[in-house]
C-alpha cells in the first residue's frame, strides 16, 4: 500500500511517501526548486517521492494533504470580520491567494497526479504534528504536544497516543488530543513577533533569536509577561492583543503599543556585535549598548518560551502520568527549550520530530491514514533521517567530466579519501561533504554539510565569513561520536537519547572540554550530533579518524550552503557553492575536488 502525504501553501512544502507504513522517501521543495522556504505546490518533491519508490501516481491507494483548508479559510474570514477595516490588507491579501489556488488543493491534487477524488483525504494540522511525532518514534505509548504559530484554529495541543505492533494480533492506534490552544493565543506566534522585532524574517529567523540571546541577560521578563499571561495550574496562556497586530496586518505583526513598551524594531541586516562578541570594538559604545538591549529582550522572550513549555510539559505529566514525550511543531526545534524539558520534568525519554515544522506535516498526514484511520498494526520506527534524493557516483563523475573539473577518484578505496579529508581538516581546510540522500528537516546531518576543524575560535569567523557569508553570532554545530559524547557533553543519557541523532537540543558543554572545541562552543553550549557508524559509515569515520589524529573525536558541522540559499541538493549545488566560496576541498561521493588557488 503506497500512500502520499503533501504539505504546501503556507511555507515548507514537501511531500512523504509510505509503502506499508515505512517512509520510503520525504523531501522539502525548495530543495528542487532552490527557492528557500518554498511554499508552492510540491511538484518536484512528489515527482522525486514517486520515482524514487519506482512507482507511479496509478499505484497510489491514498494521497493525503496535511491540514484542513476550508477550516483555516474560516479562521482568516473570521479574523477579517472581526478586526475590520484595520485588516482589509489581510482581506485583500487573503481572496488573491486563497481564490487562486489555497481553496483548490483537491482540484491540484487530482490534475496534477490524475487521480480520481476519492483517494484524497485531508488530516487536521496539529493532528499531522502529532502523528509525524509518534509514529515515528520508538514508544508504544506517550504524551503529545504540539506547538506551532497556528494551523486552522489550533496552535498548541496535548494529548496522549498508543499503539499497537505487528505481531500481536489486533489492536487500536489512538492519538487523543485532549487539550487545546487557539489562535490567535500562540507560543509560536509570540516568538515570531519577537523575531520580527530583533529584524529577522518570521518562519526562517528564529533560530537566529535563539543564536542572539546567549549573549544576552534575560532583563526584561517582565515586560514578555505584560504581553503573554501564562496559568501554571491549567497550562492555559493567552497573548494581550493589544500589543500584536498580525491578527489584522502583513505589514508587521506587533503593535504601537509594542514598540511604546519595547522600543525601536532592530534594523534588519543591520550588523550585530557586543562586548561578548566583539570586545575589541569597545569604542562603539552607543552602537554596542543598542545591540547590548536587543541581545537581553532576545535572551529574555528565549526565558519565557523555555519556562513555558517546562510548566506546559510538567503539567501534561500530571494529567497522563506518562513516562514519554513526543514533539512536534515548529517551537519544538527550540533547542535550548528542548534540552530543558528533559532535565527539567520528569519525563524519561523525549521523541521530537526532525522535521518539526510544516514540512513534517506531510509524513505525519501519511502515517495518520495508515496508522489511525486505517489501523495497521505498526513495524517501523524511523532509524535515520536520510530520504532525500541521493546521486550515483557515475552521475558525479558525468557531471565533473562534462564541466571539465579536475578530481581525485577514491571508489576503490574510500579508505584513502577519508584520510585525506582528515588531513584537510587537521590543516585548517574547510570541507564541503555531500554523500548519499540529502536530509529530512532543515538540520544538516553529514549527508550536505560543510566540515571544519573545531578546534580553534579563529575557525569559527572563517566558514562565517568567507564560506556561509552569514551572522557572526550565529553558532556552529559539533559532530561528535555518539559513545563519546559523555565526556563532552553534560547532561545524561546524550548517548542512548535519539535527539542529539539530529541536532535538536543544545547541551552545555564540559567546562574542561570548552578550550578544546572553540569553534563550536556558543557561550558554553552546543547544537550537538551524536552519530553511530551503522547510520552513517563515512561520516562517522571522519570524525573518528580525526578524533585519532589529533585527540578531539569533534568536528564543526554546518549545513552546505550559502546565505540566503536552500541547502545544496545536487553534484551542480555542491560545485556551485564550492565555486562561489571559498571551501578549500568538495567531496561527493567517491570523488575529492580540490580548490586550485
Amino acid at each position: 500500500m503506497y500512500i502520499l502525504g503533501i504539505a504546501a501553501f503556507y511555507h515548507d512544502s514537501s511531500a512523504a511517501l509510505l509503502k506499508d507504513g515505512e517512509l520510503v522517501a520525504a523531501a522539502m521543495e525548495e530543495r528542487f526548486s532552490r527557492k528557500k522556504h518554498d511554499n508552492t505546490y510540491p511538484k518536484q518533491a512528489i515527482e522525486f517521492c514517486l520515482q524514487q519508490a519506482g512507482i507511479t501516481a496509478q499505484d497510489l491507494d491514498y494521497i493525503v494533504f496535511y491540514e484542513k483548508p476550508l477550516l483555516k479559510f474560516e479562521r482568516i474570514l473570521l479574523s477579517v470580520v472581526n478586526t475590520f477595516p484595520k485588516s482589509w490588507d489581510v482581506w485583500r491579501e487573503a481572496m488573491v491567494s486563497w481564490l487562486k489556488e489555497k481553496l483548490w488543493v483537491k482540484s491540484a491534487i487530482t490534475q496534477h497526479l490524475k487521480v480520481s477524488y476519492d483517494r484524497v483525504l485531508f488530516c487536521d494540522h496539529h493532528m499531522s504534528h502529532a502523528a509525524s511525532a509518534f509514529f515515528a518514534s520508538p514508544f508504544r505509548e506517550a504524551a503529545v504536544l504540539t506547538v506551532d504559530g497556528v494551523g486552522e484554529w489550533t496552535t498548541t495541543t496535548l494529548g496522549t497516543a498508543k499503539s499497537y505492533w505487528e505481531g500481536e494480533g489486533s489492536g487500536t492506534n489512538e492519538i487523543n488530543l485532549f487539550a487545546e490552544h487557539r489562535f490567535p493565543h500562540s507560543i509560536g506566534l509570540l516568538y515570531s513577533t519577537f523575531t520580527a522585532w530583533l529584524g529577522f524574517r518570521v518562519n526562517n529567523g528564529e533560530y537566529k533569536v535563539m543564536g542572539m540571546a546567549p549573549y544576552g541577560t534575560p532583563r526584561y521578563v517582565d515586560k514578555v509577561y505584560k504581553i503573554f499571561n501564562f496559568d501554571p495550574s491549567s497550562a492555559a496562556f493567552s497573548l494581550n492583543m493589544e500589543y500584536f497586530d498580525f491578527h489584522h496586518s502583513v505589514e508587521r505583526s506587533y503593535s504601537h503599543k509594542f514598540l511604546s513598551l519595547f522600543g525601536e524594531q532592530r534594523p534588519p541586516e543591520s550588523e550585530f556585535f557586543t562586548m561578548k562578541t566583539n570586545p575589541e570594538r569597545s569604542a562603539e559604545r552607543a552602537a554596542m549598548e543598542k545591540n547590548q538591549y536587543y541581545a537581553d529582550v532576545a535572551a529574555s522572550i528565549q526565558q519565557v518560551t523555555e519556562d513555558t513549555l517546562v510548566r506546559i510539559c510538567n503539567y501534561l505529566y500530571e494529567k497522563t502520568g506518562q513516562k514519554k514525550l513526543v514533539m512536534a511543531g515548529g517551537v519544538a526545534l527550540n533547542t535550548k527549550a528542548n534540552w530543558r524539558l528533559l532535565n527539567e520534568t520528569p519525563f524519561e525519554e523525549i521523541y521530537i520530530q526532525p522535521a518539526s515544522g510544516d514540512d513534517g506535516g506531510s509524513l505525519g498526514a501519511a502515517l495518520w491514514v495508515h496508522y489511525i484511520l486505517l489501523n495497521k498494526p505498526r513495524s517501523w520506527v524511523m532509524p535515520h533521517a536520510y530520504w532525500g534524493k541521493g546521486y550515483s557516483d557515475s552521475e558525479i563523475k558525468a557531471f565533473l567530466d562534462e564541466r571539465g573539473i579536475r578530481y581525485e577518484r577514491y571508489d576503490d578505496n574510500i579508505d584513502k579519501m577519508i584520510d585525506a579529508v582528515v588531513d584537510g581538516l587537521t590543516k585548517e581546510n574547510v570541507i564541503g561533504w555531500m554523500q548519499g540522500r540529502f536530509e529530512w528537516g532543515p538540520r544538516a546531518l553529514g549527508n550536505r554539510s560543510i566540515l571544519a576543524d573545531p578546534r580553534t575560535d579563529a575557525m569559527k569567523e572563517v566558514v562565517n565569513t568567507k564560506i556561509k557569508f552569514r551572522e557572526p553570532f550565529r553558532p556552529f554545530a559539533p559532530v561528535i561520536l555518539r559513545e563519546r559524547a559523555p565526556e563532552y557533553f553534560a547532561y545524561e543519557g546524550v548517548d542512548t537519547h535519539e535527539a542529539p541523532r539530529y541536532m535538536l537540543m543544545v547541551a552545555p558543554i564540559k567546562e574542561d572540554k570548552q578550550d578544546k572545541i572553540q569553534a563550536v562552543c556558543h557561550e558554553g553550549t552546543g547544537r550537538l550530533q551524536a552519530i553511530d557508524r551503522d547510520t552513517n559509515p563515512r561520516y562517522y569515520d571522519v570524525v573518528k579518524r580525526f578524533g585519532e589524529a589529533t585527540g578531539i573525536p569533534v568536528v564543526l558541522n554546518t549545513s552546505f550552503n550559502l546565505r540566503g540559499e536552500p541547502i545544496v541538493t545536487s553534484p551542480r549545488d555542491a560545485f556551485n557553492t564550492f565555486s562561489n566560496s571559498d571551501l578549500d576541498m568538495l567531496v561527493m561521493g567517491s570523488f575529492l575536488v580540490r580548490k586550485h588557488k
